[in-house]
């Protein structure tokens, strides 16, 4: 396989493979909303509005568009403070639940996953937030799971300091079990409105979490019945072992960055392990690695919008947002130079793992100078890029897929939601031709897009009802 960023030349022993009419298990397809796309210049094209980024219509859009084509969902991420060069380009600004919640009513089927943090949130208000996301959209709300590392988020939370990463990754796997509880503290039949004998709610199947833990102490119950998914789904994006842990114990679906397809089968190897080592089946986890797509008619023409698209980009906002993902000061990036050897974790490991690695691999594995990293990643930071025509693009999806290298991706287009609508028109009729990606929804949830079970809502035996009149 060539470099992530060029035209794909599959060899001509995978052309030869045959079409697939009945795959063995079903493609997942999300589209990551980063608001005028994953490409920092996307705002300066012609047709793009510089408003976007706060304007829910925009968002509607693109879900739409989303649902039209059949994608399981769409996901926001979120960070609690200004995170990027805003003198250049858009921010995650608008609150993920609160924007999915109107998407929700814009929207019919399509699911609806928002990113909230461990680190600067409470269990309750996240488990009512998300649970009021399910009642609202039908059944439709996941929720990833994140940990937050960067400074100006502690300091607009009032700290002076980033926790620990294994501390932050404590506080997340305690975080979600008190969310897990509630989600259960009302049976699912716990609601009558029995309107003959005027009785309302079967107080015996309303019950305390009572948790007392290092982190939270939570008595409950939550003050909503429990969401038609039972538990909204949940998600998580962590690469590092403490990420992975929390992932295989508690996630349906990972969002993970890998930029070759041995890289990204050896994560869902050794994540489905850990999940069958807690007694989770082999088939508990969906891997979604992040899939940026370029497209066009021709490879020459993807080539050229790539181009276009990064040559809008200063160099220096370029450096300076690699630097960051690398934990290093700007001065140390020379654009004509390779990176630096042997670059240790951001922050003595208290930064982010999965960007850091993905970036680097992907610069160690081409002997990228910095410039050249840059245009290869069209000046984001992490995520595997595809440059070319709606067939190689369906070409390399399938090679992943069939090859058991992901069971689906979260799309990120390099605009929006032009670039989205360019692979619902040319991408997802090759893939439906091949048998890999469903003509119609076959349920209601997210879960149901997923082929996720209901999780059963347990009680200890005898355990004190939290109501009694």
């Amino acid at each position: 396989m060539p470099g992530a960023a060029t035209p794909l030349r599959l060899s001509p022993h995978f052309r030869e493979t045959p079409v697939y009419t009945s795959p063995p298990r079903r493609l997942h397809l999300n589209v990551n909303i980063l608001h005028s796309g994953f490409v920092p210049s996307a705002w300066r094209l012609p047709d793009a509005d510089p408003r976007a980024f706060i304007d829910v219509a925009h968002y509607i859009r693109v879900a739409q568009i989303a649902e039209a084509a059949k994608f399981d969902a769409v996901f926001l991420a979120d960070n609690a403070s200004i995170a990027d060069q805003i003198d250049f380009r858009p921010i995650t600004a608008l609150e993920p639940t609160v924007l999915l919640a109107s998407i929700a009513a814009a929207t019919t089927r399509i699911g609806v996953i928002g990113t909230a943090s461990t680190s600067y949130n409470e269990p309750y208000n996240i488990a009512r937030r998300f649970s009021t996301l399910d009642h609202v959209s039908g059944g439709r709300a996941g929720w990833n799971i994140v940990t937050t590392a960067d400074l100006g988020s502690a300091r607009n939370f009032g700290r002076e300091t980033v926790p620990v990463h294994a501390e932050r990754y404590a506080r997340a796997a305690e975080f979600t079990e008190v969310v897990k509880k509630l989600w259960d503290s009302w049976e699912d039949d716990a609601l009558v409105g029995d309107k003959t004998r005027g009785r309302f709610i079967d107080t015996t199947k309303v019950r305390p979490v009572s948790h007392h833990g290092k982190y939270f102490d939570v008595a409950g119950p939550l003050n909503l019945p429990r969401s038609p998914q039972g538990h909204p789904v949940l998600v998580q994006a962590g690469g590092s072992a403490d990420g992975r842990e929390l992932a295989a114990r508690h996630a349906q679906a990972v969002f993970s960055a890998a930029q070759s397809f041995d890289e990204s089968a050896a994560y869902g190897r050794d994540l489905k392990a850990r999940a069958a080592a807690l007694g989770r089946g082999p088939d508990a986890i969906r891997i979604l690695p992040g899939l940026t797509t370029i497209i066009g008619s021709t490879e020459t023409e993807a080539l050229r919008r790539r181009d276009e698209l990064v040559d809008l980009i200063p160099w220096s906002y370029s450096l300076t947002r690699l630097a960051g993902i690398l934990g290093l000061p700007v001065e140390r990036l020379e654009l004509d130079q390779r990176l630096p050897d042997d670059l240790p974790l951001p922050g003595g490991g208290n930064g982010n793992h999965t960007f850091f690695n993905a970036t680097l691999a992907q610069a160690r594995n081409h002997g990228y100078t910095a410039r050249q990293l840059i245009r290869a990643l069209a000046g984001g930071g992490g995520h595997r890029v595809v440059v070319g025509t709606p067939e190689q693009i369906a070409d390399d999806i399938e090679r992943w897929f069939v090859g058991g290298a992901a069971d689906g991706f979260n799309l990120m287009p390099d605009a929006l939601p032009d670039g989205l609508k360019q692979f619902v028109d040319g991408v997802v009729p090759i893939l439906r031709r091949r048998g890999l990606f469903r003509t119609d929804y076959e349920g209601s949830t997210l879960r149901d897009h997923l082929g996720l079970p209901r999780p059963v809502s347990a009680h200890p035996a005898g355990q004190e009802a939290a109501v009694t009149a």
